[in-house]
């Protein structure tokens, strides 16, 4: 039976001027039609722009057609009077908890709907009690959620839909600020809810591997369905979805990469068990062939040239209270001056509290913070400074450290983008010509088009937002520059975009790099040093190789680590072995196809045409249909 039935669906974003004339309309949905079966797991997938977001909230009659019909249940979103009915039919979470969460502490935000559709009492403080319980989030239920980390903010906003039991749940990114272990939790409960409940789930992701277990995929471009079909029909079309700014899970990556090389793989593979099980019959055991390797420790990042020094910082909030928390509890250590340094942790474990003080935005409680800029600020004898010192220039702090927060349109304000980008330079003094000389810059740095210099900032979407924040601080020319979660909530191609940002930055001005993520695979991939905070404490340092080496101690801590490590771990207990632990999709290419080089398997030369058939249609099922 269908649940959701969409008929020629169409929907235009309308911005009017001064005199309520249209001013600028843009098409963001266009003849859509879609139905969905009640009790089923489907995700949808697209760029940034591609029109999920704009799907969804049509779903629940937040926004009502242009053209077109929108049938929720057998209603009609467009009929005023059955809106209410509709709503209760279909929960939304948001990409941003900020945007519905209203309640003074937790358990009474959780409450909220189903109170307003009179659940009694008894049965209302069971789902409450359930749905925190499902998000481990029932130790904050007496919690300000003002209190609370980005992360553990979307755990409660899941929360309060699940208590509300809907037959219909669409989430708009919901795990896109959640560390791995909650992402996991939440897809779990999702899928529960779904398997145990037939609650229909639409999950609206930008992460690959949510969707394996899904039971179909629609992929959106341009407010168009063009693809759509099982995840093993979508994910054997790589080179098609990459056109489409879209990506696979890393094994599926990898899998493709090795069939392409001319290991006899079948495509497309969804999951480690797969692949381990394909490799198993390639690749020599241990017993088998020795490989000529020799045993070498992990690289090793010296602290040669710090730029930063971290000593004994505590920060307790409510001091001498009741209420007493520690944030921060007596951490130090160096950052590398021009280093992409990550900092890591679970949601909640104080990497978004450390990163405030390091440019003055909070003050810890104990211990210091040493800086030694190229250009001094005055320093003693060591050559660093102490930022709380009584004579410490503060406001030029801020211009040596800049800090991009999680939520960039918190940093946006002014009438269009040049002039938001020109705010820092001229809060600096230098005049009208020179700060927009800056801000230009700044903005071709971070491959912001000219056409939308001119535009609000309020106008753009969610990745050209960061950018822009991105831009505002580079134009103050700062040696470190802090990025907490720069990333989340951008497509995969989006991703791509702004790390090579980053590491032309990194590259071309020298600048350190602070990087707060939630993504192993990116950790792995770009950054030399790793800082893993725990309870807000630091509990390892070292390079991306040796902290992924303690994979398991991780995991205690909420973390986890790239794919590729578990790939190798999984391999390694079927006797398969290699001379390092590759934590990328490159480097686990380069190694298995040294492996069964020296195995005396035969490759063909890199098929960079998109790859045979097999490749584009898998082995199993038809392709994907299209729209």
């Amino acid at each position: 039976m269908k649940i959701i039935d969409i008929l020629h669906l169409a929907y235009d974003y309308i911005r009017l001027d001064e005199n309520d004339k249209v001013a600028e309309q843009n098409r963001a949905l266009s003849d859509l039609n879609l139905q969905i079966e009640e009790g089923s797991f489907v995700c949808v997938l697209g760029h940034n722009g591609s029109g999920k977001s704009t799907l969804a909230k049509l779903l629940n009659g937040l926004n009502l057609p242009t053209e077109g019909t929108v049938f929720v249940g057998g209603m009609d979103t467009r009929r005023e009077d059955q809106l209410w009915d509709i709503r209760r039919e279909t929960g939304m979470v948001f990409q941003n908890p900020d945007n519905q969460i209203i309640g003074a502490v937790v358990e009474e935000d959780v409450a909220f709907g189903p109170e307003n559709i009179g659940v009694p009492t008894a049965e209302l403080w069971e789902r409450v009690n359930r749905a925190l319980e499902a998000v481990k989030m029932g130790a904050y239920r007496l919690k300000s959620p003002n209190r609370l980390s980005g992360g553990q903010k979307q755990r409660v906003a899941i929360a309060g839909t699940m208590a509300m039991l809907p037959r219909c749940i669409v989430l708009d990114e919901p795990t896109a600020m959640l560390d791995p272990s909650g992402r996991a939790e939440v897809i779990r409960t999702v899928e529960e809810l779904n398997r145990t409940a037939g609650i229909t789930i639409i999950l609206i992701t930008h992460y690959m591997e949510e969707t394996v277990r899904a039971d179909r995929l629609l992929v959106m471009d341009n407010g168009h369905l063009v693809m759509d079909g099982s995840p093993r029909q979508i994910f054997s079309e790589v080179q098609r979805l990459k056109a489409y700014r879209m990506d696979v899970p890393a094994v599926t990556e990898l899998a493709w990469r090795l069939h392409r090389s001319g290991m006899p793989l079948t495509v497309p593979v969804l999951t480690r068990e797969e692949l381990v099980d394909a490799l198993r019959g390639l690749l020599p055991k241990q017993t088998e062939f020795e490989p000529d390797f020799v045993k070498r420790a992990p690289k090793h990042e010296e602290i040669t040239d710090p730029i930063l020094r971290v000593e004994g910082l505590s920060q307790v909030y409510q001091q001498g209270t009741a209420m007493e928390s520690h944030a921060l509890r007596q951490l130090s250590f160096s950052v590398q001056r021009g280093s992409i340094t990550a900092i890591i942790g679970h949601t909640g474990s104080g990497k978004s509290t450390l990163v405030q003080h390091l440019n003055g935005l909070l003050r810890g409680t104990e211990g210091r913070i040493l800086v030694r800029f190229r250009e001094p600020i005055p320093a003693g004898a060591s050559g660093f400074s102490d930022i709380y010192a009584k004579d410490f220039p503060m406001k030029e702090l801020r211009f040596k450290v800049g800090l991009v927060f999680q939520y960039p349109e918190y940093q946006l304000f002014e009438i269009d983008v040049l002039r938001d980008v020109m705010f820092g330079p001229k809060n600096q003094g230098f005049s009208e010509a020179a700060a927009k000389e800056r801000a230009e810059e700044a903005l071709r740095m971070v491959g912001l088009p000219e056409e939308l210099w001119q535009k609000s900032p309020f106008e753009l979407s969610g990745g050209e937002k960061r950018r822009a924040a991105i831009a505002g601080v580079l134009a103050m020319k700062p040696e470190i520059l802090i990025l907490d979660e720069p990333t989340a909530g951008l497509d995969p191609a989006g991703r791509e975009d702004m790390f090579r940002q980053i590491e032309s930055l990194h590259r071309q001005e020298g600048m350190t790099i602070l990087l707060i993520s939630h993504s192993m695979d990116d950790v792995a991939r770009y950054a030399e040093q790793v800082l893993v905070l725990d309870q807000g404490e630091l509990r390892m340092s070292g390079t991306p190789e040796e902290v992924f080496r303690r994979y398991r101690e991780l995991e205690t801590m909420g973390l986890g680590a790239p794919q590729m490590t578990y790939l190798v771990q999984e391999l390694k207990e079927a006797g398969i072995r290699f001379e390092s632990r590759p934590d990328t999709v490159e480097e686990a290419a380069e190694a298995i196809l040294s492996l069964y080089r020296r195995a005396g398997g035969a490759l063909l030369p890199d098929r960079d045409n998109g790859g045979d058939s097999e490749s584009r249609k898998g082995k199993e099922g038809e392709p994907c249909s299209e729209r």
